[in-house]
C-alpha cells in the first residue's frame, strides 16, 4: 500500500514496554502532545499503541488508564522485537513509529521524522551521534561506533545510528525489511537489511537523554548478539563483501611472509630455525585458506542470486575493479598456478636429482606445492561458479527460447 499525495496519512507511534511503570505516563504524554505539530507537516492522525511485553509490575494498568493509547499485552515477555512487531501488526497507519518507554528518545521530533518520510524516505532513523545534545553514555558511544563502522563496512553504504530506537517508516517497507529478530538486536538488523534491499533510508539527527529506570541491555551479551546478527544478515546479501575480505586479508598476510623467506632465500639463508619454519607454515596456510575463503564468497554470492532471484552484487570493493567478475578469470589463474607449480616441482626433482641438497629446494618445492594447491582450487571454484551462473540466469534463458 502507497501513501499517495491525495490521502492525508496516519502515524501509528508503537512503544515496546516491559517493566516500564516509571516512565510509561510520562512517555505516552509527551507523544499525545506532539499531535499539533504533526499535523503541521500533514500527518491528520495519531495512533498510538502500548505493547506490554509480559511485565510484572503497573505499566499494564497505567496505559490501560490513559485515554490516549491502546493496550496490547504479550501475557509472557517475548522480546523487544516480538513487542515490536506485535505493535506493527495491530497498527493501522499509512507511517509506523517506533521509541523506547524509557524517555530516551524525544517524540517532538518525529514531525521532523514525519516530514523526511514524506518527502520520499522509506526508512527514517532518529540519530543519536548526530544530535548536538546527546547524553548517550560512553560504553553505548563506543559501541554505536562500532555497530555503525560494521554496517557501513558490510553493507557499502554509510550508516551514522544503526541501532538508533527512534524511527519513522512507511508501512509498505515492512515487506522488504521482514525477518527481523525478536530480541534486542531488531534495529541493527532492520537497519542493515534496509541499505542490502535497497530501503531509501535516512538519518534525521535528534537528542538523546537518560533513561528513566534501570537499562535492559546487557553490553557484553547484547553487544555479541548484535555482532552476530550485523554479519550473519550480511552474509545472506552480500557474502564476498565479508568473506571476499577475510580472504584477501589471509591472503595478504601470506604473501608478506613469503616474500620475507624469498628475501632471505636470495640472501644466502637455506636452513630455517623453529620460527622460520613456523613462518612458512603460516604463509602457506593463509595463501590457501585466503584463496578458499574468497572463492567461498563469491561462490555465495551466486548462490545469494538464486535464492533472491536478483542479479548477483560482487560488491568487495564496492564498484567493481575489473570490466568482468573476478571469477570469471579463476579459470586461467588456476591453470597458470598449476603449471607454474608443476614446474616449481618438476625443476626441483631434476635439481635435486643432479645432486642439488634438500636445503637448497625446499622453498621451491613449498611454492610449487602451494601454487599446484590453489590453482586446483580456482579451476574447482570456476567450474561451480560457472553452474551456478546458468542455474540462475535459467529462467531468462528458457523465456528467450520460448519467445524464438
Amino acid at each position: 500500500m502507497e501513501i499517495r499525495e491525495a490521502e492525508a496519512p496516519v502515524l501509528s507511534v508503537v512503544i515496546p514496554a516491559w517493566n516500564e511503570e516509571d516512565g510509561i505516563a510520562a512517555i505516552m504524554d509527551r507523544v499525545r502532545d506532539v499531535q499539533p505539530a504533526l499535523a503541521e507537516v500533514g500527518v491528520v492522525e495519531l495512533e498510538l499503541i502500548v505493547v506490554d511485553d509480559g511485565s510484572s509490575d503497573r505499566t499494564a494498568e497505567i496505559v490501560e488508564a490513559h485515554s490516549a493509547a491502546r493496550l496490547v499485552r504479550h501475557p509472557t515477555n517475548k522480546g523487544y522485537g516480538a513487542a515490536l512487531k506485535t505493535g506493527f501488526h495491530a497498527a493501522r497507519g499509512d507511517l509506523l513509529a517506533f521509541l523506547d518507554a524509557d524517555g530516551t528518545y524525544p517524540p517532538e521530533c518525529f514531525p521532523d521524522l514525519c516530514a523526511e518520510a514524506l518527502a520520499g524516505a522509506d526508512l527514517v532513523v532518529g540519530s543519536r551521534r548526530s544530535g548536538a545534545d546527546s547524553q548517550m553514555p560512553f560504553v553505548r558511544r563506543v559501541g554505536n561506533l562500532l555497530w555503525s563502522n560494521l554496517v557501513t563496512l558490510v553493507g557499502g553504504r554509510r550508516v551514522i545510528d544503526p541501532a538508533s530506537g527512534m524511527r519513522v517508516f512507511r508501512r509498505e517497507a515492512l515487506e522488504k525489511l521482514y525477518p527481523l529478530p525478536d530480541g534486542l538486536n531488531f534495529t541493527p538488523v532492520m537497519s542493515t537489511r534496509a541499505i542490502h534491499e535497497g530501503v531509501e533510508l535516512s538519518e534525521i539527527p535528534i537528542p538523546y537523554t537518560e533513561r528513566v529506570g534501570r537499562s535492559k541491555l546487557s553490553v557484553v551479551e547484547d553487544g555479541m548478539r548484535f555482532l552476530r546478527t550485523i554479519i550473519w544478515t550480511a552474509l545472506n546479501y552480500n557474502p564476498v563483501r565479508i568473506l571476499g575480505g577475510v580472504g584477501l586479508g589471509l591472503f595478504a598476510l601470506g604473501a608478506l611472509i613469503a616474500a620475507v623467506l624469498v628475501g632471505m632465500r636470495v640472501a644466502g639463508v637455506t636452513t630455517l630455525g623453529p620460527w622460520g619454519v613456523g613462518a612458512a607454515f603460516v604463509a602457506v596456510t593463509c595463501a590457501i585458506a585466503g584463496v578458499d575463503i574468497f572463492a567461498l564468497g563469491v561462490t555465495f554470492n551466486y548462490l545469494v542470486s538464486l535464492f533472491h532471484q536478483r542479479p548477483v552484487r560482487q560488491g568487495l570493493f564496492g564498484d567493481p575493479i575489473l570490466k568482468t567478475p573476478l571469477d570469471r578469470h579463476f579459470w586461467w589463474m588456476g591453470l597458470l598456478g598449476l603449471v607454474a607449480g608443476l614446474a616449481f616441482g618438476g625443476v626441483s626433482l631434476a635439481l635435486g636429482l643432479g645432486g642439488w641438497p634438500v636445503e637448497r629446494l625446499w622453498l621451491y618445492l613449498l611454492a610449487g606445492t602451494m601454487l599446484v594447491l590453489v590453482g586446483t582450487q580456482l579451476v574447482i571454484f570456476w567450474i561451480i561458479v560457472r553452474v551456478l551462473e546458468e542455474l540462475s540466469q535459467r529462467d531468462a534463458l528458457v523465456r528467450a527460447d520460448l519467445e524464438c
